[in-house]
Parts: structure tokens; C-alpha cells; sequence
């Protein structure tokens, strides 16, 4: 058998093997809580979107995830390195949290980095908003938007609506796993 017809009976496996570590990279899959380090964290998911070191030493990174968004998993290590717990942060409990007067930075480390095509400035109201794309409680793609008064950069409100309300879905909505 030659080499190429080696690699052609070989690749309906190569492509099961790699579909399934990308599987486990997207949400963190065997990283465990309590044994995992940031190294190993680093390792399977890439390179955090956003890093905090804390002043008592711990760590907090953001890892988007899905083409078009959807999840952003957060990840908090103790001041060891080792994670202490990792979650999917945009969800409408987490969102529940963004009051009126937080800073930007305390929506980042919340939620992670926003969509940075969907973020948009009304100089009318000198209005920065930022948006983030996410899975409902009825799985639908929703978008929550979070709406800063841009002089003093903190939260005037915030706002949610699913796709299928914006026109972006075809007739059954907008269907997505959580």
C-alpha cells in the first residue's frame, strides 16, 4: 500500500482525532478544579483573550469561544496557579450582576472581551455600547448589550433580545447549544 493511499484510509480517523480535541479545547474539557494549572489551562484551550493578575496574587483569564461568539469561558486560579473553577460567564445570571455605575473594567472581567464589530458610539447620547452574542434559557442566540455613559465610562443600563426578534433568523428561530 503506498504512503498516500496509507494517509487516505488514515484520515476519516485524523479528522475524528482532531474534531474531538478541538471539542475538549472549546469549553475546557479535563481541566479539573483544584488539580489543573494555568499552564495546562493555556495548553488545551490557546491563549487567553484577556489576563488580570489580582494584588492578592490570583488570576483570572477570558477565552472567548465560537465563531460568532455565543460562550466566553472564564477561568480563576488561586495565587498557586491552580483553577479554582471555570465557567461559561455569558449567561443571564452573570449578566444580572452589570448594575448601573460598574466600570468597563469590572463588565470585562465579568464577561470577558465584547464583540468588537458590534461595538458602537452615539454621540447624541455620548453613548458607548458594547455586545456580546449568547445561548438564551430557551437556546435561542440572543445579544446582550451592555450601554456606558462614555464621559464617565461606567454603566448607564443594559439591554437583551433575541435574534430571531432582530430579523436574523429564518422561520424556527435561532437554534444553539449551550
Amino acid at each position: 500500500m503506498s504512503l498516500h493511499s496509507q494517509l487516505i484510509s488514515r484520515l476519516p480517523l485524523l479528522l475524528a482525532t482532531s474534531l474531538l480535541a478541538s471539542c475538549a479545547a472549546y469549553n475546557g474539557t479535563g481541566l479539573h478544579p483544584g488539580q489543573a494549572s494555568i499552564q495546562d489551562t493555556v495548553k488545551l484551550m490557546g491563549q487567553p483573550a484577556m489576563r488580570w493578575k489580582n494584588p492578592d496574587q490570583t488570576e483570572q483569564l477570558a477565552f472567548p469561544r465560537g465563531p460568532f461568539g455565543l460562550h466566553t469561558y472564564m477561568a480563576y486560579f488561586t495565587a498557586t496557579g491552580t483553577l479554582q473553577k471555570l465557567e461559561n460567564v455569558l449567561d443571564p445570571q452573570v449578566f444580572a450582576r452589570i448594575k448601573p455605575g460598574m466600570t468597563q473594567d469590572e463588565v470585562l472581567r465579568l464577561l470577558g472581551p465584547s464583540d468588537p464589530h458590534a461595538t458602537a458610539y452615539f454621540k447624541a447620547r455620548d453613548e458607548l455600547v458594547w455586545e456580546w452574542r449568547y445561548c438564551d434559557d430557551w437556546k435561542q442566540s440572543a445579544r446582550f448589550d451592555v450601554l456606558f455613559d462614555n464621559s464617565k465610562g461606567t454603566v448607564r443600563s443594559t439591554q437583551s433580545i433575541e435574534e430571531n426578534l432582530l430579523g436574523y433568523c429564518s422561520y424556527g428561530g435561532c437554534i444553539c447549544s449551550r
